[in-house]
């Protein structure tokens, strides 16, 4: 560690995003690993200097003590899937943040940056794109729904492709439909189904209702049930498969538990009854903290490690667009009012048929997690896909395809 710590401050300066991400921190840290201490000086998010410990009551504007034995995992070349990120660490119980953890939180793709460099991690390597070469025009097709929900107008944004049985895709917290990207393109799913992705209100393209500047958006579990009821009748989809995501692959089991003569199956992708929160919500809605780049560096970590640069950080883009306070709005379903757990007995998977389908580097919806839910539903399946993290349909869509498609034929099949 002291060889590393004596290299730090070189390779802080040298990464190639590191700098901007860090370009308004400067602060006094104390960073602890196990029983050893350092106290850095940052300034313009370079280490100015590294003093090791022990100290006598040091002044420091944020402390970061990390058990020894996590941090290692978190430093092992090969990343192991519940350990590879630092908000992983604080899941684990191995991070703990002391002092100004707005601070933390307002650089804290700087800080799983920076430390990362600690261990020998290959950084990766960003493929160049393919050229697209002449112009091509992807065969999705857009537009707005005027309609009314919950008695209030609104203008919501929908995009399609394809044709048969109907498929509805749900996007994830904080986000919006442009995560299905690749499903809609996909021609090996849209000859036989028709794919249709929606923005929920207030999100990607979808306006949010007339008065939201004087309201604090917060997602409920009916209110979300009623929101797709209110789109499939909206779109008069005939007995659909529902699919989510996150959120989405939370709430399909409400609808599974409350809809199911309406629904030919529904597609959990990273979905369980209930996570809770692990770390201090405010700060995604937060004056001192630019709420597009907490929202992106909070889920970096839970894409996973392995999947192309590109795609993951098109991930993280949409995270980056999104309204002011709408991604807490959302984890308020997800990680506090969204308990499902007393619906799951309810679900008979004869009706409607429950696959959950969730990426091992997940550490908010976490294998266990599902395994657990599809446990506590007679019928369900579960399968945990490797490699693959919280958004397996925009971090690395051919992963997710060979898992996804037999469960569609299988729904599809359906009478």
């Amino acid at each position: 560690m002291d060889r590393a710590l004596e290299a730090w401050p070189a390779r802080v300066a040298a990464a190639a995003d590191l700098p901007r991400w860090g370009r308004h921190l400067t602060a006094e840290v104390l960073l602890e690993i196990g029983p050893r201490s350092w106290l850095l000086s940052l300034h313009e998010g370079r280490i100015a200097t590294v003093k090791p410990g022990p100290f006598v009551m040091p002044r420091f504007t944020l402390a970061l003590r990390i058990e020894a034995e996590g941090f290692a995992r978190f430093l092992a070349p090969v990343p192991q899937p519940g350990w590879h990120d630092l908000l992983a660490l604080r899941r684990q119980g191995a991070l703990r943040i002391e002092g100004d953890t707005t601070l933390f939180f307002a650089h804290l793709l700087w800080f799983k940056g920076a430390l990362a460099l600690l261990g020998e991690r290959l950084a990766p390597v960003a493929a160049p794109a393919a050229p697209y070469g002449a112009v091509s025009v992807e065969p999705i097709t857009g537009r707005y729904l005027r309609m009314d929900i919950e008695g209030r107008p609104h203008r919501v944004y929908v995009e399609e492709a394809g044709e048969g049985t109907p498929l509805l895709l749900l996007h994830t917290a904080g986000s919006d439909g442009r995560q299905w990207r690749d499903l809609l393109n996909d021609p090996d799913v849209t000859r036989r189904f028709r794919c249709i992705a929606f923005d929920m209100p207030r999100h990607g393209k979808s306006s949010p209702p007339p008065g939201w500047e004087s309201e604090e958006y917060r997602l409920t579990t009916v209110g979300y049930t009623g929101l797709v009821m209110r789109m499939i009748e909206a779109l008069r989809l005939d007995r659909p498969i529902v699919m989510g995501c996150s959120i989405g692959g939370r709430i399909v089991l409400d609808l599974a538990a409350e809809h199911a003569g309406a629904l030919r199956g529904v597609i959990g992708l990273q979905g369980s009854a209930f996570t809770g929160s692990y770390y201090d919500l405010s700060v995604l809605h937060h004056p001192h903290i630019h709420g597009g780049e907490v929202c992106g560096a909070l889920v970096s970590g839970l894409v996973g490690p392995g999947v192309p640069e590109a795609a993951k950080w098109e991930t993280l883009w949409h995270y980056m667009q999104g309204g002011p306070g709408i991604f807490r709005g959302d984890l308020h379903f997800y990680a506090e009012e969204g308990d499902l757990r007393p619906k799951l007995a309810k679900i008979d998977t004869a009706q409607c048929p429950v696959a959950l389908l969730t990426g091992e580097f997940d550490y908010s919806c976490r294998p266990e997690d599902t395994r657990a839910t599809a446990a506590a539903i007679p019928g369900a399946s579960a399968v945990i896909m490797p490699g693959l993290g919280h958004f397996p349909m925009s971090e690395n869509y051919p992963a997710l395809k060979p898992h996804l498609l037999p469960v569609l034929e299988a729904m599809a099949a359906r009478a």
